[in-house]
């Protein structure tokens, strides 16, 4: 399991990898939000954790938190913070964080807090392969199998079905979807995004209980009946 943590603190930075790694958690530290922004947007399906120091600079926790979910609404998040002001715990909580870890804090709880949010999320592993309707779906080789045939997506295809599987039932924001997998929102990505879209229709297409629906104006909804 692969961690993103975001903490400027160079020594507690350290220390958060030092112990995770030694707990058997794979860490890719991040010393600001922006930093923090554009690995996520980079492998947005590598990720089933994510600690979030809130004061940070040029992009704070909060900010971070709030362009993940607009494409991301599952993977757990924690923040890690100095303040304690009840306001800014609400501010977390309604945007989307699982919980919410004061500093100083033993590194034993932090551990405990991250035990019990996935046993609450159960997030799906992405070397695994799932069920998809009829289809097994393995995120990590981009295939899809259906009784004796397998479909080998393309990278831009996988990266797309990934996103949608992790927010089944949710909406996955358009222009959210474009800037992690395409780098930017453009008008020229938005058409090639159409295109992987209705690729991927016709693929799932072979099982009907399957749908990709347009939210208009906002995005995708994967469902499956």
């Amino acid at each position: 399991m692969k961690i993103l943590v975001a903490e400027d603190d160079s020594n507690l930075g350290l220390l958060l990898t030092t112990f995770l790694t030694a707990k058997g958690y794979e860490v890719k530290l991040t010393t600001s939000g922006t930093d923090a922004l554009e690995s996520y947007r980079n492998s947005p399906t590598d990720f089933q954790f994510i600690l979030l120091d809130v004061m940070m600079p040029q992009k704070d926790g909060f900010a971070v938190a709030k362009e993940i979910r607009l494409i991301d609404k599952k993977t757990p998040i924690l923040f890690l913070t100095a303040k304690s002001m009840e306001a800014d715990r609400l501010k977390g909580f309604e945007l989307g964080a699982d919980d919410y870890l004061t500093k100083p804090f033993l590194m034993e709880e932090l551990l405990a807090r991250i035990h019990a949010i996935l046993r609450r999320t159960n997030p799906v592993e992405p070397s695994a392969e799932i069920s998809l309707g009829e289809f097994d779906y393995n995120i990590s080789l981009g295939t899809l199998k259906r009784t004796h045939q397998t479909q080998k997506l393309t990278t831009k295809e996988n990266a797309l079905l990934s996103l949608l599987v992790k927010n089944q039932n949710e909406v996955v924001d358009r222009q959210g979807a474009l800037r992690a997998i395409w780098g930017d929102d453009s008008y020229f990505n938005g058409r090639s995004m159409d295109v992987y879209i209705a690729k991927l229709r016709k693929i799932l297409g072979e099982d009907p209980s399957i749908k990709i629906i347009n939210v208009h104006g906002i995005g995708f909804k994967l469902m499956i009946k």
